[in-house]
């Protein structure tokens, strides 16, 4: 009986993507449907009702809003970066769970000659495939509202929005794949998600929060993401803060990873 075996080589690595396409495609024509209304309509709907209907009644100095000169200029590219964290937050838990616990999965796959860091970075591959998707849709919405002030900024925020949803998408796996019982997500979802969504700059400075919540605030994941899609966007690049918002990023990327891999591992090792 023929042994089956990954290719070797510097770039073997690309035959997970082959292997786990018949899978996530399957995924997806099974799914896509309900991702049409949150990838479509709710871009719009956002920025209309935020940005357009309440940002009417906000008359602020660009000062105070981060060099904005409208509401609807300061929260657009915030609610880029906010749909980003909430798309990977519904991408990487109940879903990842579902794969150990209930259909399998995982242990279907690694049962093969797929190893566990290949199904961690071909799922992955899948989010940053979600993640780019969404995040076009929403940056075509923005862009008839003349949110982005150039052609770069706007492919500039859509790479930064990848970036940010590695950040996440990494730990939260790792998390993810410790869980035993879908009840520990309430803890992320309301101690981490929520606050982030509220208090991490998307809707309001940051200098608003008292002292030590702005401190706070500065050290999550999506502050680093809202803060790079607001400098693309109005042209506010700032090289210092740009450069420590993407070393932070990347760190949390590939840390997240390792992370990721070796928390599956000893899930299905057991």
């Amino acid at each position: 009986m023929a042994v089956t075996t990954l290719p070797s080589g510097p770039f073997g690595w690309l035959s997970i993507t082959w292997r786990l396409l018949d899978y996530w495609i399957t995924v997806y024509r099974r799914t896509w449907r309900g991702s049409v209304f949150t990838s479509f309509l709710t871009p719009l709907l956002y920025v209309v009702a935020m940005g357009v209907l309440l940002g009417g009644f906000i008359k602020t100095p660009a000062a105070d809003l981060d060099g904005a000169s409208s509401y609807l200029l300061f929260v657009a590219p915030g609610l880029l970066a906010a749909q980003t964290m909430q798309l990977v937050f519904g991408e990487t838990t109940y879903p990842v769970l579902g794969l150990i616990k209930w259909h399998k999965v995982y242990a279907s796959m690694v049962a093969t000659p797929l190893t566990v860091s290949k199904v961690v970075i071909a799922q992955l591959g899948f989010i940053a495939f979600r993640i780019m998707s969404a995040s076009v849709v929403f940056i075509l919405v923005m862009t008839p509202f003349g949110v982005f002030s150039s052609v770069g900024g706007a492919l500039g925020a859509f790479f930064v929005q990848l970036l940010l949803g590695m950040a996440f998408a990494t730990p939260i796996f790792a998390y993810s794949a410790a869980l035993q019982s879908e009840e520990g997500f309430t803890v992320i979802f309301r101690l981490l998600m929520i606050p982030m969504f509220l208090f991490s700059g998307a809707f309001f400075p940051l200098r608003n929060l008292s002292p030590v919540l702005e401190q706070i605030a500065r050290i999550t994941p999506l502050w680093q993401g809202v803060d790079l899609t607001r400098m693309l966007a109005l042209g506010t690049w700032d090289t210092p803060s740009a450069l420590v918002h993407l070393a932070y990023l990347v760190v949390l990327s590939v840390a997240g990873g390792w992370l990721a891999i070796r928390s599956l591992a000893r899930r299905l090792a057991k």
